[in-house]
This record gives structure tokens, sequence and C-alpha cells, in this order.
């Protein structure tokens, strides 16, 4: 069974003005949500301190990596007249970005993308959960390594979601453990009355980020915290 492409779709309907609705999402650790595709499309004023901080750190030759409607890789564009390529393996999604105005948007997953250089990597909006489970990081981190230039960075934010998990008896977390780490989730997402294909998703606390960063030879810098167990991490090599 091949991917939809919902989440695309719903981006490219908001873009068109064809009728676009909410995204339906669900996932293993949280229950059935509206998640309204215009906040997707948001101002750099209307992004979180996170992303707004991300951005302000950013320099050089960019890579946007899910870039999904491209309101960061706009914003960078626009704003501050940087060079940024902005990949999403979601044909739909790059189609919005093109009409919206972005001049270096393509269909391309980062794994496959060779020969090229850059000064900053974004994973923002939880991009390092694109691998998918922690046990891809590793392959994942090396391969943004090769494509960092000399003195890059890779900005990323995710959240620890450890708070999601109810309390146990002596005050600490209960998390259902088989193995797996507790990050881990299946995300299930409609459309339009249309299921796509559940796809696996992660959230990575910053303690195992750091691990996972220095066991695949790049430095890890914590630099910022948000309001809600969500941070900034700067890596580089």
């Amino acid at each position: 069974m091949t991917m939809k492409d919902l989440f695309g779709k719903a981006i490219l309907d908001f873009q068109t003005n064809n009728s676009p609705e909410d995204l339906i999402t669900e996932t293993t650790i949280s229950e059935e949500d509206e998640m309204s595709v215009a906040y997707l499309f948001r101002s750099y004023d209307e992004m979180p301190n996170l992303e707004q901080k991300a951005l302000q750190l950013s320099k050089g030759k960019i890579l946007d990596v899910g870039c999904g409607a491209g309101s960061h890789s706009l914003s960078l564009q626009n704003d501050r007249n940087l060079d940024v390529t902005s990949i999403d393996i979601s044909a739909n999604a790059i189609q919005a970005c093109t009409l919206r105005g972005l001049k270096k948007a393509k269909v391309q997953d980062v794994m496959t993308l060779e020969n090229e250089k850059f000064d900053t990597i974004l994973l923002l909006m939880n991009g390092a959960g694109m691998c998918g489970r922690l046990k891809n990081i590793p392959n994942f981190l090396l391969k943004l390594k090769s494509l960092l230039s000399s003195g890059g960075q890779i900005l990323l934010d995710s959240s620890d979601i450890i708070y999601m998990f109810d309390d146990d008896e002596d005050g600490g977390k209960w998390i259902p453990s088989n193995d797996d780490y507790y990050g881990e989730i299946v995300f299930n997402i409609s459309y339009k009355g249309e299921k796509e294909k559940p796809f696996d998703w992660m959230f990575i606390d910053y303690n195992t980020l750091q691990n996972a960063a220095f066991s695949n030879g790049l430095q890890c810098e914590l630099i910022m915290e948000g309001d809600h167990y969500d941070y900034l991490a700067k890596l580089s090599i």
C-alpha cells in the first residue's frame, strides 16, 4: 500500500482554495484530534519561539528538510534573502511551496540526497521524528552529517513526550515498555474521508538525542527550551 499523500493534499488544497478541511490525526498515545492546515501556513510572527530562534540562527546555504507548506523556507528566502533548498517527500506539498514562491523546492528524501553541502540543515516541527524509530537515528544523523559543510549546523526541535504517560505509585512515570523507546509512536491521518497508511514517527528527548549525536561524531548543544517539554538543539561536527 503506497502513501496517498493526504497531508500534502491538504496543504495543496489550502494553497489553491480547493475546499480545504481539517486533517484528523490520531496516534498510539493520543485520541483523534483535528489539525487546521492553516497552521502550516503561518508567518514568522505566528511561529513558536523555538522556530523563530532556529530561523534567526540559520545562515549560509540552507536545507529545509521536510519543509511541508514551506513557511520556514519562505521566511528565510523572502525576509532574509538567504539561499534555501526546501525538500519534502510529498509532491503535493512541494507543488504548494512552488506556488507560494519558493525558488528551490523539490520532491526529495533526505536519505537519498547526494553531492551537496549545506551550512544549516533545518529539521523543524519535530523533523528528527521522520526517521521513525530510534534504531534508525544513527544512519539518519550520519546522512545529515555528510551533508554539512565545514562549520555547518543542524537545527532541530522536538519534545520529550514523557508527560503523556501516567504517573505510577512511586511518583515516576508508567511507561509501557517492551524494549521500545517511549518516544516512538504510530501516526494515523485522515483527510476528506480518506485514511492514510499508518506511519512511524518519533519524538526524541534531549538526552537521547545528545547520546545519539555523540555516538555518531556530532556535538550537541541545547539552545532553548519551550514551555511544554519541547526544546531546540544544535548539532555540529
